[in-house]
């Protein structure tokens, strides 16, 4: 309706300045009721002609064709045809638009030559005549090119989208090329050295024991972080030959977490609080790995300790935290490694905070916040079901 306002507000403005032309102009009949009946129907189709121009501009071609051969206040009566005329076109009704600037030119002129006095000179008559049929041209011409400019500008904008959808196309396109150059790379210098390294190992751990001696824990050490590099490198060269970004984990998948953590020696528990619901996937990715990364750090780095993983789901922001009772404290200064930094980006670039302190009992936590938009609900707390315990750690 306040789109309509204008409209109606313009349809008033011209009745008043009809009936007042009417009233001025020394030629006009006397205004009646039906006259007036006639402007406010005019006014009433003006209010509506942005919804419906084609019906409005039939209404407001015959009310002022028949005032006008009521009353003949002068050209006033032709501005509103002109207004609907010109809407008309610029919606692209440009048919009913001639037709109707042809109608009421037709009948105004018909009324003039009709009533015209015995001794009034024909040339006011045509100079009057000339005078709309340039109006109404002018009106129909200016609503095809504001029609074709419009259309121009969908035009532009629709060129400006599909050039900003071809960039991103490359660039993926791209990056998923130079993934792949750095798998191949990653192939075939540090796998295979690596596994000659595991080989290598494996041979002198064989043969030791085959002589009925216990191999060294420097030999022993070496073998499990070659095995633990190979996982790892097999990983990640996964994730870089993988022909798009997506990426199935997702908080979902955080019990598994919990298992693996687990099976590696280290008490989890897992909370959720809130109601879970649908997570953007770069949320639902960021808060997974930031628990992934905060269970590795507790595993590696926490010694003798035991892990909580609460997960927060609330109306605007999603909170993912991993506190652990380890051997971190405040009076150690924690060295951010690459793992910590690795967790700020990915949190930062959600415009997300990442909080990694020790505790001041002892511990350390990670704690992440992510925005969200949209409402949500909140629920009762619930204890993620467990899986079966994992082989590998997390």
């Amino acid at each position: 309706m306040r789109r309509d306002l204008p409209y109606a507000l313009s349809g008033l403005a011209l009745g008043v300045l009809l009936l007042g032309d009417a009233a001025l102009a020394p030629d006009a009949a006397t205004v009646r009721v039906v006259d007036v009946a006639l402007v406010l129907v005019m006014a009433a189709a003006l209010a509506v002609c942005r919804r419906y121009p084609v019906v409005a501009l039939g209404v407001v071609t015959a009310t002022m064709l028949a005032v006008h051969v009521r009353v003949h206040p002068g050209v006033s009566a032709a501005f509103p045809v002109l207004g609907v005329v010109y809407l008309a076109a610029w919606r692209g009704h440009r048919s009913a638009a001639m037709l109707a600037s042809l109608v009421f030119l037709g009948g105004f002129l018909t009324r003039d030559i009709s009533v015209a006095p015995a001794g009034r000179p024909g040339q006011q008559i045509a100079e009057r005549t000339a005078l709309l049929l340039g109006w109404f041209v002018a009106a129909n011409v200016a609503g095809l090119v504001a029609r074709q400019h419009r259309a121009y500008l969908e035009q532009v904008e629709q060129r400006a989208i599909e050039a900003e959808r071809t960039r991103e196309e490359m660039a993926l396109r791209r990056a998923g090329e130079e993934r792949l150059r750095i798998a191949r790379d990653l192939h075939d210098s540090l796998t295979h050295n690596i596994s000659v390294i595991k080989v290598q190992t494996g041979i002198a751990v064989h043969l030791a024991r085959k002589h009925g001696e216990e191999p060294s824990a420097t030999l022993l050490a070496i073998q499990e972080a070659s095995s633990a590099a190979m996982r790892e490198l097999r990983a990640t060269l996964d994730v870089l030959r993988a022909p798009s970004d997506e990426d199935p984990v997702g908080l979902a998948r955080v019990g598994e977490l919990a298992q693996r953590t687990r099976a590696a020696g280290v008490p989890v528990q897992v909370t959720v609080t809130g109601q879970p619901r649908d997570l953007p996937a770069e949320v639902d990715q960021a808060g997974y790995r930031v628990v992934q990364e905060a269970l590795t750090n507790v595993a590696r780095h926490a010694g003798p300790a035991t892990a909580q993983i609460h997960v927060e789901y609330a109306p605007a922001q999603l909170t993912v935290s991993v506190t652990d009772d380890g051997q971190a404290s405040p009076a150690r200064p924690v060295t951010p490694g690459v793992g910590l930094r690795g967790m700020r980006e990915r949190v930062a670039g959600l415009d997300g905070k990442l909080q990694a302190v020790a505790r001041d009992g002892g511990g350390f936590v990670v704690r992440a916040t992510f925005p969200l938009g949209g409402a949500g609900t909140t629920g009762r707390s619930r204890e993620v079901p467990s899986a079966q315990p994992a082989t590998d750690r997390g």
